[in-house]
């Protein structure tokens, strides 16, 4: 590291995630924080969850019970760009009346505005998909591990298109209460109820996603799921409890999960997977879901299993007006996400 760290010091608020003194080139991760919400349908307040979470790092300690001298992680999160945050506010506050117009009944065809936004949203997104693209290719070129920090669910696109890039077989772990498996939502090809349809549409090397948690969803995600040839196995939230009420216990289903992943493993964590008291403001809650603890059990046996994690993002962090409640667990979850990927890193060394 560029300098000493003292793990059982105060926390420094130095611009790098966790306060940890380490600079991009030194860094073995590498973590692109995305501030977007552009397409979040019911709450707003995603794009504020990376500077949040930055913000909520520092006050974590640094022992991991799984991960020796988890502190001296070599992790970097680049800057939060101010640029694709503007260019979000100005498509939400766009979006806003949007979304008005289609619940009081409006069509879309009927209005040039619309239109227009529909048109400008997939511009910017798909531009925004191709820079992270770009940047996460460059990343795995200098031997880095890429992650992404959003925003809404549709921001780790192109990250996990750069993966696809790779051509190795691998597999996605999406914990998440909505399956995201829409062709489009609203108009908007790039949803963030959309980023695993597209994923499966577009990733040739994309052997098996597995989703866990799921408890709302529409029945055309139901029947591409039905109709997906077991590439796609869903563990709905409904049937994992009452397996659970049936006597299994959590260490029997997550063997079930992982014996069904591929070597390399992309972990996709949409933090309304988690109990709605563990995230009150993210934006779409659901009832149900997971206590934290569950899925850092959940990913640190998939390292456990010899499998390697490659990727790995964090969504729908939203940050609380009156408190930072939600930006500590998200702190949290993505602290547990770094060190197991850290620790599947130092196994392969």
């Amino acid at each position: 590291m560029s300098e000493l760290f003292d793990p059982n010091g105060v926390g420094i608020a130095n611009g790098n995630i966790f306060g940890f003194p380490v600079t991009k080139e030194e860094a073995d991760i590498v973590i692109t924080p995305i501030p977007w919400d552009a397409t979040a349908s019911y709450g707003k307040g995603t794009s504020n969850g990376p500077k949040a979470i930055l913000d909520a790092s520092t006050q974590l300690d640094f022992y991991h019970p799984k991960l020796a001298e988890a502190w001296n992680t070599k992790v970097f999160m680049s800057p939060i760009s101010n640029e694709w945050k503007k260019i979000n506010d100005d498509l939400c506050l766009r979006g806003i009346e949007y979304i008005d117009f289609l619940e009081n009944g409006g069509k879309v065809e009927e209005s040039s505005t619309f239109k227009e936004l529909i048109v400008d949203m997939h511009d910017a997104q798909t531009a925004l998909k191709i820079n992270l693209k770009e940047k996460c290719i460059a990343l795995l070129n200098a031997g880095k591990i890429p992650a992404v920090l959003g925003g809404e669910h549709s921001t780790p696109l192109g990250l996990i298109e750069a993966i696809d890039e790779l051509n190795i077989p691998f597999g996605i772990l999406q914990i998440d209460a909505h399956a995201d498996l829409r062709n489009s939502y609203e108009g908007f090809l790039q949803s963030h109820a959309s980023i695993m349809y597209n994923v499966v549409s577009n990733c040739q090397n994309l052997s098996k996603l597995i989703q866990v948690g799921i408890r709302d969803v529409a029945q055309s995600e139901i029947d591409l799921i039905d109709n997906s040839k077991e590439k796609i196995s869903t563990y709905f939230d409904w049937q994992i409890k009452e397996a659970l009420f049936n006597g299994k216990t959590w260490n029997d289903l997550t063997n079930e999960i992982i014996d069904k992943l591929p070597l390399n493993v992309y972990i996709s964590f949409d933090i309304d997977g988690l109990k709605p008291n563990l995230c009150p403001n993210t934006g779409t809650p659901v009832a149900g879901g997971f206590e934290l603890e569950e899925i850092n059990y959940l990913i640190f046996k998939i390292v456990e299993s010899g499998r390697k994690i490659i990727a790995f993002d964090l969504n729908e962090v939203a940050p609380g007006k009156d408190d930072d409640w939600d930006a500590n667990v998200g702190a949290r979850a993505l602290w547990n996400l770094v060190c197991a990927t850290e620790k599947s890193r130092r196994s392969y060394l």
